[in-house]
């Protein structure tokens, strides 16, 4: 089983040009759209959040069993669920504000111990940020580190949720000798500074970086850099998109049985190739259509 920590929220996405455009109301949040991505790829995944009792929070948990989602881990609370208003550019990429203020997300608690299938845990977004929450994860996450179990992170940077910077920035730091696989995009990697060469030192056996509709490269410790273009696709929005491609990089070492970084490390040339022109496969799908609406195996093929 893999298992998917961090917040499930509601976009609330435009229909139209301008700040009052009609918003239409749609399930989100970087590790929800994750762990949706992975139930549709067909791997046993089980979510690990605290979600609101509200009408939101009852929808969030709809959408994740429909998936084929175990939400037997989700806590839950009377708070109100967590909004994030998306805008969109011409092309397509979309920014956030949040509204954050006494979500229930943020009142998540580690768990006493992770499913004793578990073969991997992901974590990013804004539950690494929004405290006391934020805690919780990441203890979470060098738990699961010092056990041996394989972990995956996307900081998929808000910057508008970060007070400070340079302390995010250090903290981002301080998690990566506990991280298997980093995948992060072109802009997060910007943001943060530093360099692949830098992270893989830090810890990491893999660092994953998506290109937007250039693709996706990996750089591998030990020196080899693995790019492969992206898929050619008329975008609708870039909703969800490289949560899909964290569902898919999973969904495939999953299916080849090498959830570990000794794994990583022996994929080669066309081990690599393969994996990331998969996940390439799926973010353009889920590029094609509005919101993070993630592919099922049936459209995106084999690994």
């Amino acid at each position: 089983m893999i298992v998917v920590a961090g917040e499930a929220l509601i976009d609330l996405v435009p229909q139209g040009t301008g700040a009052l455009a009609g918003l239409q109301p749609a399930l989100g949040g970087g590790p929800y759209n994750t762990a949706v991505a992975l139930g549709r790829l067909g791997s046993p995944t089980a979510f690990c959040s605290r979600t609101s009792r509200d009408a939101f929070g009852e929808a969030l948990l709809d959408g994740l069993r429909r998936a084929g989602v175990d939400v037997s881990a989700v806590q839950r609370g009377a708070e109100p669920t967590t909004l994030a208003v998306a805008t969109l550019d011409g092309n397509g990429s979309a920014s956030y504000s949040f509204y954050v203020d006494g979500t229930a997300d943020r009142l998540f608690t580690a768990p006493e111990a992770l499913p004793a299938e578990t073969r991997a845990v992901s974590f990013g977004t804004c539950s690494l940020v929004l405290e006391p929450g934020a805690t919780a994860y990441e203890g979470l996450l060098r738990t699961a580190a010092a056990q041996g179990v394989f972990t995956a992170l996307d900081p998929n940077v808000r910057a508008g949720l970060i007070p400070d910077a340079d302390a995010y920035r250090a903290r981002f730091g301080s998690w990566l000798p506990s991280v298997s696989l980093l995948k992060l995009s072109e802009e997060d990697a910007q943001w943060l500074g530093g360099t692949p060469r830098d992270w893989l030192a830090a810890g990491p056996a893999a660092v994953v970086i998506t290109h937007g509709g250039d693709g996706l490269t990996a750089f591998v410790r030990g020196g080899a850099v693995y790019p492969v273009p992206g898929e050619k696709v008329d975008v609708v929005d870039t909703i969800g998109a490289g949560d899909t491609v964290n569902a898919a990089l999973l969904h495939g070492l999953s299916t080849w049985d090498a959830l570990s970084e000794e794994a990583l490390l022996d994929l080669g040339t066309d081990g690599w190739t393969r994996l990331l022109r998969f996940a390439a496969r799926a973010a353009a799908i889920t590029c094609s259509r509005a919101g993070a609406e993630p592919p099922y195996a049936s459209e995106v093929g084999e690994v």
